[in-house]
């Protein structure tokens, strides 16, 4: 079984055929699959869609059960919780339904967790970090775009001087460098590169 097009979270079970993990989709698997959009929908309030997976929350008043089902709750109802509760040992908390969320000063509302700028998110040398809200995700660097080769994805270097993306004047030659170019006047003519009189 070989996947030319490789099959990201997933494995090959045939020519070009991939068997997706739980939680993602698509042709080689590189989608994300937004659970909370299924029938039956899995949460019985509310649902949140995670990389590769999905969290259940409730509507305030009502405390989120093991089974993803949502119990009236008084207790609930008078702390206000922005993403429902729980109760731990008698005591009544508020959840958040991310990792990436944490609860506000207010002990009620989530706020979003810059996991880029906190340094919690790990992206390899040549990508970078994109803050959302409750996650992060790793990004090609500018100069790069993700590419299948030999059996894995990587940041490959975009020849700017082929795909046309330079800003090189029209009496300069195009040189491309790793992640970036460089434009340099032809002969008779001087300048930066961008400008050559």
């Amino acid at each position: 079984a070989t996947c030319g097009h490789g099959c990201k979270y997933g494995e090959c079970m045939g020519p070009n055929k991939c068997k997706c993990l739980p939680g993602f989709t698509g042709k080689t698997c590189n989608q994300d699959l937004n659970e909370c959009g299924l029938k039956p929908r899995p949460c019985e309030h509310r649902c949140m869609n995670t990389h590769g997976s999905y969290k259940c929350y409730c509507l305030n008043g009502y405390m989120l059960m093991p089974d993803g089902t949502c119990a009236s709750s008084r207790t609930c109802d008078m702390v206000n919780c922005q993403y429902g509760c729980e109760e731990v040992k008698g005591q009544v908390q508020c959840l958040c339904p991310s990792g990436g969320l944490q609860l506000g000063p207010d002990g009620r509302t989530c706020i979003d967790i810059d996991e880029c700028s906190t340094g919690k998110a790990v992206c390899s040398y040549n990508r970078r970090c994109v803050n959302t809200f409750g996650s992060f995700y790793c990004k090609c660097q500018l100069g790069y775009e993700l590419k299948y080769t030999s059996g894995r994805y990587s940041c490959a270097d975009v020849n700017e001087c082929v795909t046309n993306t330079h800003r090189c004047n029209l009496h300069a030659e195009c040189l491309n460098t790793q992640g970036s170019f460089q434009c340099k006047c032809k002969q008779g003519y001087r300048g930066s590169g961008f400008d050559c009189a």
